[in-house]
């Protein structure tokens, strides 16, 4: 397998941060309720992820072994800064619904974790690639979480109002840990029988030229 389509692959599925690694949990949690503020945070980690595995990258052999993490922090709390004042100045309500979890950026398990596991062990363009599947791995799980939780407890899809039902518990962080829970088991149960079915194919494709050299 081409290895971008690897990095990419594991980024949004096989090892997605967000329902195969649970990482990212505390804006999840927090910023799931509503699908703006869900897919608001998946972009902006996109952004930051992608630029801090390129820095990060392009330093690897500069940055000292002993103070990697410290520099790492420095890095991605420079482009939180940067992300900050851009949406404060250019998009104020999104700036408002991220609150303090945009701040959380910079201490973020996924960013550092791919940091640390991946970009100073990578060149720039695999370190960009692993960047942007992961962000919008986690984009995509945001939102969709997001999606079900805003229609559940609010009866609105990104702020549209869609019926009048509402199911209370569902706007708070309670229902948005059960959405939670319920994502990552039917997600992960996905992955287990696309897994199953592949070795299957696998071991009958084997037994199959292994018949056909017999023949032979």
């Amino acid at each position: 397998m081409n290895k971008y389509k690897r990095i990419t692959l594991d980024g949004l599925i096989f090892q997605n941060p967000t329902f195969m690694l649970v990482l990212g949990t505390c804006p999840t949690l927090g910023l799931i309720s509503s699908a703006t503020s869900a897919a608001g945070m998946g972009l902006t980690v996109v952004v930051i992820l992608t630029l801090s595995n390129v820095l990060i990258s392009l330093l690897r052999k500069v940055i000292p072994n002993e103070v990697r993490i410290p520099c790492y922090i420095v890095i991605i709390a420079t482009l939180v800064t940067f992300a900050r004042m851009l949406l404060e100045k250019f998009v104020p309500d999104l700036y408002d619904s991220l609150g303090g979890f945009l701040a959380l950026i910079v201490v973020n398990c996924i960013i550092l974790g791919r940091a640390e596991a991946f970009a100073n062990k990578h060149n720039p363009l695999e370190a960009a690639v692993d960047g942007l599947a992961n962000g919008f791995g986690f984009t995509c799980a945001l939102t969709i979480m997001g999606i079900i939780c805003e229609f559940l407890g609010s009866g609105s899809v990104f702020g549209l109002h869609v019926m009048d039902f509402k199911i209370g518990i569902f706007a708070t962080p309670a229902g948005s840990f059960i959405i939670y829970g319920l994502s990552i088991a039917v997600f992960t149960y996905i992955i287990n029988q696309f897994e199953q079915h592949r070795r299957v194919k696998a071991n009958r494709l084997a037994r199959t030229n292994m018949l056909d050299k017999e023949v032979a």
